[in-house]
Formats: structure tokens, C-alpha cells, sequence
């Protein structure tokens, strides 16, 4: 067919419809994600993280000590997140509180992008996009602006690529492993990296010949001890993976922190309704997965019901870990058509309107993490009081550092350890009335800087030589009088 110059032929024309699904996708958690961008700053923790990175651009080398608490000052510690916290403070630096809420979303979003394209290159893509939002509304309540978010693109491509192996019956390409060590940079759950190499190398050797198995061995062997040397591609060396193991040494401890706590059916959940109908599709449609795939669902479950924080690499991985058998079985077959993915003409262009848009949503928007975790009127009254040793309650750790006062306990459990932490929440709650007045004078503490539903406020309002210098609904401050 004979065209003019410079026209498009009609049967090259490009439209709406041939825009793939996962790039719907992606533009779509990203613009959910900046529109309730406020959500991403609800975690107090945020604001350490970004002292962090901001130390450490500051300073060009990375903390080895604690140098925020005055209860472990100078003992060691490793920022095992160190590559995740320049990113955020380099966001912070450049467009303020809008930089961190980019930064997560975008890595949200290019997480279920590319969710979405893994699916929809084995089944249809309607399946695909239909479990995207199932694991969107499985995951929502751990989107935060912190170090774990930033790794779930690198976690979901590294479990493909390994899954991908598996199933060609051969190792892991030796480029997938600078993802591992930019994951051992960023979180320290690359750990789990480590134990999926294991997973995956058992189900290639379930599906390999006989003859083969001992080659394939070898070679998965090759590629795990080559993904055990990129985990120690860090700052740290080895002292990144010892960092990592102590937060599963914590113990009781865990049990107190949320995102560590097991799953609660005592109410009904998304999180049961799929676990429901995952086992009702099952049963009905005689799903059959290998038993080392088997050993990989269950051993995902176990870690969604032990704590709440890995229902997301649940919902992400289980798709990816049964993709290839229910496809199969139930013959399901993506529906191609001409186009598979978008022209870098149309990428460049969904670029330009989104960072636009990005650009308008902030300049009418005000992003800042929520009042219950920034009590600054409170610290300004704290200030003004110059005080040498504070006693916090755990949520204000972050701001304090933020604002640059030596912390009593913050979100570092790993570098308190499970008997302190468990010390103070008892004291805190007045499980231990005497353990309460035992840091006081311990500590020599002259001002205590609580939430007003933290038992121990109650007590100091009645005790001598203490007095309720400020108080609003998010924090009441509490001054020594006498000794």
C-alpha cells in the first residue's frame, strides 16, 4: 500500500488500545500513590532513615556506631539500608517531602508494572491485571516511604529470573546477580534473595532428567555461591548479612512490633477472603504443582501468617511461583496482539504528562508525615526546657533524630536488642512500676516525652519532682522538678 511521505500506513497507526496493560498498570498505582502520597509518610521511621542518608552524604562514609541515642551511643551498628537512605535524603534535599513520595511510588508502581507484563506474558492479560489489584489491595497497608519498597522491583525480576532458569532446566544467568548486591545495598532482606536461590534449585533439579541433575546441581551450587559473594558487594562485607540475621534474633520482641506481628483473623481481612478463595479455586480446579513449588506456596504462607510485613512478597511471589503450572494445566494463553509493548515514542510522551502532572499535584499539595508522628510543638516546649536526657515514647525516635536530640529508643530494634526493648515497653506500660522509676533515675532522665494513652503518664502526673509541662492530643511532656 503506497503512503505519502511522512504519514503513518493506517495498519501501523497506534492507539489507545494497543497500550499494554502493564504500563495501564503502572500509571495507575503511581498516580494512586501520589494522590494519597500522605499515606507513604505514616511511619515515623522515615524520618531516621533520611537523617541517615543525610549523614551520610555529609560526611562521605557510613555510620559504624550509633551516634543518635544516648542508651547505645558508640556501639556498634550497621546501616544495612545505607543506599536507601541517600536515595531518600537526596529526594528530600531536591523537592522536599514530595521527593521521598516519588521516589516510593515509582517503585511501586514500576513493582506491578512489572508484575503485570510477567503474568501477561503466560496468560491473558485481563488475569493479569485482575490479580494486580488483589495483590494492590493485599499490600496497601505497608506502603511506606521506606528502604523495603524500593526493593520490591529488584525482588520481583530476581525471583523471575531465578523462576525462569528453573524452568529452561538450567542455572540462573550470571547477570542477574549485580540485582542481588544492589539489593543487599538497599534492604536487608536480600537475605531472602539467598534462600529463593535454594528454593528454585531444588524445583530444577525435581524437573530435570536424571542424567542432568548432577550437572544442573552443579551449576545452581556455582550460581548460589556467586549470589552469596554479591550479597557481601556492600560497605559492609559480610557484616551485612550477621546485620541482617539480628533482626529474626529478637525474639518476644517481635511480637510487639506490628509489621512483625503474626497475621489477626480474630477480624475478617482481604488478607483471609484470598487465602479463602485460593483454597476454594484450588479444590475446585485441582490445581497440581511439583512438590518443590509446593514446599516454595507453603513456605510463602508461613512467612505472610508469622508476620504481617511479608504479605506483600506473598501476594507478589505466589503468582510468579504457580504461574507457569495453572497456565498449563488450564490452558491459558496470553492474547498477542501486533503491538506487545509501547513504542519509546509513547513512553517518552506518558513520561512528560506524568512528571507534569507530578510536578502540579505537589505544587497544590502539601506532603509531610502525619501530626501523631511529628509532635513539634511539643519539642519546641522540649527545647525550651534544655533537657539532657529525654525519655521518649518509641513513635517520636524518628523525629528526635530529625530534630536532632539524643534518643532514649527508636525503630532500630536490631541495635537495641530484644531484653532492652522488652525492658522498656514494660516500664512504659507499667507492667514494672519500679522498672519505670529505675531508668528515670538509671538514666538520670529530666524530661519524658510520651503519648498521651502510654500508661506511664498517668503515673508521673502523681509522682514528686515531676510536673506536665506541655500536652495536646498527641503528646504530653513531662519535666523534672527536683531530685
Amino acid at each position: 500500500m503506497s503512503t505519502e511521505v511522512g504519514t503513518i500506513p493506517r495498519d501501523k497507526a497506534f492507539s489507545l488500545a494497543d497500550v499494554p496493560a502493564w504500563l495501564w498498570i503502572g500509571i495507575g498505582v503511581y498516580a494512586l500513590l501520589l494522590v494519597g502520597g500522605r499515606a507513604l509518610l505514616n511511619d515515623s521511621d522515615t524520618y531516621w532513615q533520611i537523617a541517615v542518608g543525610q549523614w551520610i552524604l555529609d560526611h562521605h562514609a557510613l555510620p559504624r556506631v550509633d551516634i543518635y541515642s544516648f542508651t547505645k551511643a558508640g556501639e556498634p551498628w550497621t546501616s544495612s539500608s545505607w543506599l536507601a537512605q541517600v536515595l531518600y535524603a537526596t529526594s528530600y534535599n531536591l523537592a522536599g517531602w514530595t521527593g521521598p513520595v516519588v521516589l516510593a511510588a515509582s517503585c511501586i508502581a514500576a513493582t506491578f508494572a512489572l508484575f503485570t507484563h510477567i503474568l501477561s506474558r503466560r496468560i491473558p492479560a485481563t488475569y493479569a491485571v485482575a490479580a494486580a489489584m488483589v495483590v494492590l489491595a493485599l499490600s496497601m497497608q505497608h506502603f511506606l516511604a521506606r528502604p523495603h519498597v524500593l526493593v520490591l522491583p529488584i525482588m520481583l525480576a530476581w525471583a523471575n529470573g531465578l523462576m525462569s532458569a528453573s524452568e529452561r532446566g538450567q542455572a540462573p544467568s550470571p547477570w542477574l546477580l549485580p540485582l542481588l548486591a544492589l539489593w543487599a545495598n538497599l534492604h536487608g532482606g536480600f537475605v531472602f534473595g539467598l534462600v529463593l536461590v535454594g528454593a528454585f534449585a531444588l524445583d530444577a533439579l525435581w524437573n530435570a532428567d536424571r542424567a542432568q541433575q548432577r550437572p544442573v546441581a552443579l551449576r545452581w551450587a556455582a550460581f548460589g555461591i556467586g549470589a552469596l559473594v554479591a550479597c557481601c558487594a556492600t560497605p559492609y562485607g559480610w557484616g551485612s548479612i550477621l546485620a541482617a540475621r539480628k533482626i529474626l534474633d529478637l525474639g518476644e520482641l517481635l511480637h510487639l512490633i506490628y509489621e512483625w506481628m503474626p497475621a489477626d483473623f480474630s477480624k475478617f481481612s482481604v488478607f483471609e477472603l484470598t487465602i479463602l478463595m485460593l483454597i476454594a479455586g484450588a479444590l475446585y480446579g485441582g490445581v497440581k504443582l511439583t512438590p518443590p513449588r509446593i514446599a516454595l506456596v507453603l513456605g510463602l504462607l508461613h512467612m505472610a501468617l508469622s508476620h504481617v510485613r511479608n504479605v506483600e512478597i506473598f501476594a507478589l511471589l505466589l503468582p510468579i511461583v504457580v504461574l507457569a503450572p495453572v497456565a498449563s494445566q488450564f490452558a491459558l494463553r496470553p492474547a498477542w496482539t501486533a503491538r506487545t509493548g509501547a513504542p519509546m515514542p509513547v513512553m517518552a510522551v506518558v513520561m512528560i504528562l506524568l512528571g507534569g502532572w507530578t510536578w502540579l499535584l505537589a505544587a497544590n499539595t502539601t506532603f509531610a508525615p502525619s501530626e501523631n508522628q511529628s509532635p513539634a510543638a511539643a519539642v519546641d516546649a522540649l527545647k525550651a526546657h534544655n533537657p539532657k536526657r529525654v525519655l521518649n515514647d518509641l513513635p517520636f525516635g524518628g523525629y528526635l533524630i530529625w530534630r536532632q536530640i539524643p534518643v532514649f529508643v527508636d525503630g532500630r530494634a536490631e541495635l537495641y536488642g530484644e531484653a532492652f526493648d522488652m525492658a522498656f515497653y514494660r516500664a512504659m506500660q507499667l507492667k514494672d512500676v519500679n522498672q519505670f522509676l529505675d531508668i528515670l533515675k538509671k538514666w538520670d532522665i529530666d524530661a519524658v516525652l510520651l503519648t498521651p494513652h502510654t500508661p506511664a503518664v498517668g503515673l508521673l502526673d502523681h509522682i514528686g519532682g515531676w510536673r506536665r509541662a506541655y500536652a495536646d492530643e498527641n503528646a504530653v511532656l513531662h519535666v523534672r522538678t527536683a531530685n
